[in-house]
């Protein structure tokens, strides 16, 4: 089992190294979003510093690259689907979880060193953070794009139809991103609003990362958010296994 994950996450790491600009493209968004969107906090942060508009706005960035980054992964394997490629994989002696397993954990190394990349820029830009607290986010990072893949992929194998699975994306991810917080903290919006916002998981991993680049490991969102994506990206997992083996018959 682990040998047929790690050959899969070998090959789908190889396919990284030889077309490596989608993943950069992947962080020039949040990067500019840093660049030109953190700066306008300053008046809404308590200090009304750059650095504490970095703090409240780099979780939510990172969060939004985990989202997106993750969710369109999908489409290589509707293509794959499209070629036969898939379905022989599927039939084959080597452990279907492990076709899965090795595409999900290239997307969380892919997630960790865009994280990374994001972490600098902001770092330049005057942000200061711990190293445990800096680990946890990335981590965290890591969880949340655990549960967006699998749920990439799980509508892949469902849908097998590019333009059902990219209006499926777009019609939830807007407001998933607006009710988790991400551009601005959802504790400046209405009361419904954010009575909403606490049924949308990505609310937890926004609020957790916000109180790690705060200091405060102790803070409860921190353990809720682990846990509600762990528990996600096993669900999710356990739907693109089976349906992965529907697809093989």
């Amino acid at each position: 089992m682990f040998r047929h994950t790690m050959l899969f996450l070998g090959y789908e790491l190889g396919n990284v190294r030889r077309n490596p600009v989608w993943p950069l493209f992947g962080i020039l968004q949040p990067v500019l979003y840093l660049l030109l969107f953190a700066p306008l906090l300053t008046g809404m942060t308590p200090g009304g510093t750059l650095t504490d508009a970095l703090r409240v706005f780099t979780p939510g960035a990172m969060m939004m690259i985990a989202l997106f980054g993750s969710l369109f992964t999908g489409f290589a394997m509707i293509q794959e689907t499209r070629n036969g490629v898939l379905e022989r994989l599927a039939v084959s002696q080597a452990w279907r979880p492990a076709i899965i397993l090795g595409r999900v954990l290239k997307d969380m190394i892919v997630l960790v060193l865009q994280a990374l990349l994001v972490i600098g820029v902001a770092v330049l830009m005057g942000l200061r953070i711990g190293l445990p607290e800096l680990g946890l986010m990335v981590l965290l990072m890591a969880v949340t794009g655990l549960f967006a893949a699998n749920l990439s992929y799980g509508l892949a194998l469902a849908l097998r139809d590019e333009n059902g699975m990219s209006q499926i994306i777009q019609f939830f991810a807007l407001p998933l991103m607006l009710l988790a917080g991400m551009m601005l903290p959802i504790s400046l919006g209405p009361d419904w609003m954010q009575a909403v916002a606490r049924f949308n998981p990505l609310y937890y991993s926004v609020e957790a990362g916000r109180s790690l680049f705060a200091g405060h490991l102790s803070d409860s969102t921190i353990p809720t958010a682990f846990g509600v994506f762990l528990v996600l990206g096993a669900l999710t997992l356990t739907w693109s296994v089976r349906s992965l083996r529907k697809l093989a018959g």
